[in-house]
């Protein structure tokens, strides 16, 4: 089976008349040559030149959604940080706090068990037992 050669007589046309012819003669050769299930490949490779505009958006999109996560991620861990070292001067007062209170209790316990001695000592003089 040969396949008739397409023998078209192209008059003078412009520069542009004849990207078109040629470009429409690629297209029929295509429709010969490829059967219906790899015509979509080739569209598919014709269409890969277009789409780098779109993978290079779709790179930027990225890596601006990647800025905008670390972004919030930094504040994020700001935020927990700063809650952290605020608990953490908090519970430094109260332990200041509890440390007065403690030694000014164990003070005060040092001061009835002087009374206690005295007391101690009086009763053993004046002889009671």
């Amino acid at each position: 089976m040969e396949r008739p050669s397409l023998e078209i007589n192209l008059p003078d046309t412009h520069e542009e008349g004849k990207l078109y012819v040629v470009d429409s003669l690629n297209n029929l050769n295509k429709l010969n040559v490829c059967p219906d299930g790899s015509q979509h490949a080739l569209d598919e490779q014709e269409n890969a030149g277009d789409t780098g505009e779109n993978t290079a958006g779709s790179n930027i999109r990225n890596q601006c959604l990647f800025f905008v996560t670390f972004i919030l991620t930094l504040i994020v861990s700001l935020a927990l940080v700063s809650f952290v070292i605020f608990l953490i001067i908090q519970t430094r007062n109260k332990m200041d706090q509890i440390t007065s209170r403690l030694l000014s209790e164990k003070k005060n316990i040092e001061e009835l068990k002087k009374m206690n001695n005295m007391i101690l000592k009086h009763l053993n003089q004046s002889g009671i037992k």
